[in-house]
């Protein structure tokens, strides 16, 4: 195995470390002050990201994007982790993976100017009664002609209240199951659609999760997204490279920030004439998370490694959500208890990334979930079909 990195990805991730820390970072506390990023700095930040390169680096470079490779989107991501989710949104874009599935003029009415940051997309997936359970939803289009109509609600629609446009899974084939879903792309402006309420958050100040309510939303060939029938694998294939970067990753990047903070305060913060520092119980909890942090980043660095070589890792991707995730809860825990009073005050960010990351071990499937995915893939397939090595894309 060759753990280098190239001189071109250590120039980005400096790159990306600056711009977090100068661009992003003095904005965080207006951000949990006012509960929003003021539109004005929102645009100054996407249009010194875009200028530098960094949005939409996910995407390939003929289409307009950054083209970076799983692992080097793993570094970056490791660098984006270093700030508030919003700002990571607003700055380097969440432009997913499934408009590459564009034909045609969908090229030019959704995904080019969603690369460009013209327009923003947010997947519409989640309802009251389907979670976890993504083939268990009840928004339906049925045909009409040469066309559907959409009806039906979403709701904890990630960025729901900025976006323009929604991917949203809808039930075209009732008898099908999991393969009677798809995917179209709806417009926020198009009648029958209402945005609903936000719904409050423990965590996460600055973005919006919305409901969203279709009441026959009229829809022609050009909104389906791939093929009918097609979209939860589609939807799927997305929001793996969403748990493995935006979660796993930047998991391990914000729990590597708070290590920083808490070694630095463990010798500088004096209690009994000696740095805190000294204290076995104290060396413990920065140990532990050192210890967690390197093997979160390693476990996410070998699944981005499988999908450059082709590999289809999909267990390995739930491995580093589940266990970047729950690293950073506890990293954030100890982080708390090593600066004490001041770690439960809103003066540092300990307080806010405690609130924040508490989500990650729900959203885009909870622990539970990938716990019996990983275990399935193993039952499936043998231990060492999942754990050595990614396997042939499926």
């Amino acid at each position: 195995m060759d753990f280098s990195i190239s001189e071109e990805s250590r120039l980005l991730t400096a790159s990306l470390r600056r711009f977090v820390e100068q661009e992003l970072q003095p904005l965080e506390e207006e951000v949990e002050s006012r509960g929003e990023i003021a539109p004005e700095k929102a645009r100054e930040i996407f249009l010194k990201s875009r200028s530098l390169g960094f949005y939409a680096m996910n995407m390939p470079e003929a289409v307009g994007g950054g083209g970076l490779s799983a692992v080097e989107m793993c570094l970056a991501a490791h660098e984006m982790g270093r700030t508030s989710d919003i700002l990571v949104r607003r700055a380097f874009g969440t432009v997913y993976e499934l408009l590459l599935a564009c034909a045609g003029s969908q090229r030019d009415e959704w995904l080019l100017p969603a690369v460009q940051g013209d327009r923003t997309c947010a997947i519409a997936m989640t309802e009251p009664g389907a979670g976890s359970d993504a083939a268990g939803i009840s928004t339906s289009a049925k045909r009409n002609g040469r066309g559907w109509v959409l009806n039906g609600g979403k709701h904890f629609v990630s960025d729901g209240a900025f976006s323009d446009f929604f991917a949203v899974t809808a039930r075209t084939a009732p008898d099908k199951g999991a393969g009677g879903i798809s995917v179209f792309l709806v417009d926020k402006a198009m009648p029958g659609v209402t945005l609903g309420r936000n719904q409050p958050m423990m965590g996460l100040r600055g973005g919006s999760h919305v409901e969203l309510s279709f009441e026959d939303v009229r829809l022609g060939p050009e909104h389906l997204l791939g093929e009918e029938g097609r979209g939860l694998r589609l939807v799927l294939g997305t929001i793996g490279r969403v748990r493995l970067f935006d979660i796993g990753a930047r998991a391990v990047g914000t729990a590597t920030l708070l290590l920083e903070m808490m070694t630095r305060h463990a010798n500088d913060r004096k209690q009994f004439g000696v740095p805190i520092g000294t204290f076995q119980m104290v060396q413990a909890k920065l140990a532990d998370s050192a210890i967690e942090i390197a093997s979160a980043r390693l476990l996410g660095l070998d699944a981005a490694w499988d999908i450059d070589r082709g590999l289809d890792p999909r267990e390995k991707v739930s491995m580093v959500k589940v266990y970047a995730s729950e690293v950073l809860g506890r990293v954030a825990d100890r982080a708390v208890q090593v600066f004490g009073g001041l770690g439960y005050c809103k003066d540092l960010p300990i307080e806010r990334i405690y609130r924040d990351c508490r989500v990650m071990r729900i959203y885009d499937g909870t622990s539970e979930i990938h716990r019996s995915l990983i275990a399935k893939g193993m039952l499936r397939s043998g231990a060492a079909a999942v754990v050595p090595t990614g396997k042939p894309a499926r």
